[in-house]
């Protein structure tokens, strides 16, 4: 290991804060690293609650004016941690002062505001800075496998991805009206916040991209207290409470994604499977160290899902944690995550996923929120062209059917 540092400045203190502060706290004293990282500054709005997190979380310093940490000649990366209204002025504002970014998904709340992004990283890319989106579930060892068994072709053709993120912490109709119900902070509801997850799994396990949609959303509580109002007074919700959609693969493979906040029970309930021509496999993050997988090249007599307990050293980043059979949690990929951006940074290529590649979720959830709107009419995608990073408005929904 060289004594070369990264030093790191991140905006935004809460969950996913804590989450990122976890696995820069882990990531070099798990994994052999080409450089160490150095939590140098995390900012908050409120100063007080900035520095009480920064101590907490282990972070050098703290400050209340992002723009000051990005000024800061001490400082090589800006993790953003924060709601997506923010997501593409803190980014193209790092990526012009030559800072390294890593920005939490989905990249940001529109299809204008992600090309300007990508723009902004085309640009910083000529001076050798990279920027990469946090499409974390990529990380988790069982997700990186089943990669892998597709990328090896042992799924053969795919013909059918089914994929669903399932939660329930708002079902109680008195839950207050949290940034995250609110459009002008978070974009959209369930298919943002944990859609774009599915979105992005079902892409990247494939090696495919999403032709087209057609898409159904509903709210059903529109509106809710407002937290510390006296007199007690209600707001509108004005994102999704659950969406879902049909989808069609450029290579022909069907899909179909449910992304909601009101399934009654479900607490954190992702689950995706891909049957191909040759095989299946689905994953559930409930089990999160177990993939299940049937080769059909078996003799049908033998044929079955197995389960396989993705635990051994030579599975996707395991060598580097416990035994055999001694499981990881939810926290280790965000470690993982912060393996690959460190490992990229310092050879000197661009990690993913890139925001070019978060650009691609961004559209699909455009298409969708679109279709939706038009009675879950039959709604194309762009085509993967340079075009897509530069202005201008999508296409507009098709004849259902199409």
């Amino acid at each position: 290991m060289t004594t070369q540092r990264l030093r790191v400045g991140m905006v935004g203190h809460a969950f996913m804060g804590a989450a990122h502060s976890q696995a820069w706290r882990t990531v070099d004293h798990v994994f052999d690293l080409p450089a160490r990282v150095h939590m140098a500054a995390l900012c908050g709005r409120d100063p007080k609650r900035a520095a009480t997190a920064a101590e907490r979380l282990g972070w050098a310093e703290s400050t209340a004016d992002w723009r000051e940490l990005i000024a800061r000649d001490d400082i090589d990366l800006i993790d953003i941690c924060t709601p997506g209204d923010s997501h593409a002025e803190i980014a193209v504002a790092a990526l012009a002062a030559g800072k390294h970014v890593l920005c939490e998904k989905p990249l940001a709340n529109s299809v204008a505001e992600a090309r300007a992004m990508c723009r902004a990283a085309d640009r910083a890319r000529e001076s050798g800075v990279r920027a990469m989106c946090g499409f974390t579930y990529r990380r988790v060892p069982a997700l990186a496998l089943l990669r892998r068994l597709v990328a090896d072709g042992r799924l053969g053709r795919i013909r059918h991805v089914r994929a669903v993120y399932l939660q329930d912490w708002i079902v109680d109709p008195r839950f207050p009206l949290v940034w995250r119900l609110r459009r002008e902070h978070a974009g959209s509801g369930a298919l943002g916040d944990i859609g774009s997850h599915i979105v992005d799994l079902a892409q990247h396990l494939t090696g495919d991209r999403l032709s087209g949609v057609a898409a159904l959303s509903e709210t059903f509580v529109p509106t809710r207290l407002l937290p510390g109002a006296v007199p007690a007074a209600r707001g509108e919700v004005t994102v999704d409470d659950a969406t879902v959609f049909l989808g069609r693969f450029h290579g022909g493979a069907l899909a179909t994604f449910e992304a909601t906040r009101f399934a009654t029970g479900r607490k954190n309930a992702l689950r995706i499977e891909i049957n191909g021509s040759l095989g299946s496999a689905a994953f559930d993050l409930e089990r999160l160290n177990e993939l299940e997988f049937l080769d059909a090249a078996q003799p049908p007599a033998e044929q079955g899902f197995r389960r396989i307990l993705v635990t051994e050293p030579d599975h996707p980043y395991l060598s580097a944690w416990w035994p055999p059979g001694h499981g990881l949690g939810y926290e280790h990929a965000f470690t993982h995550q912060a393996r690959d951006l460190v490992t990229a940074i310092a050879e000197g290529r661009d990690p993913e996923p890139s925001f070019a590649d978060a650009l691609e979720v961004q559209l699909v959830l455009d298409a969708v929120q679109r279709s939706a709107e038009h009675d879950a009419a039959w709604t194309p995608l762009p085509a993967r062209t340079a075009e897509n990073t530069g202005p201008g408005p999508g296409p507009k929904p098709t004849d259902r059917g199409q």
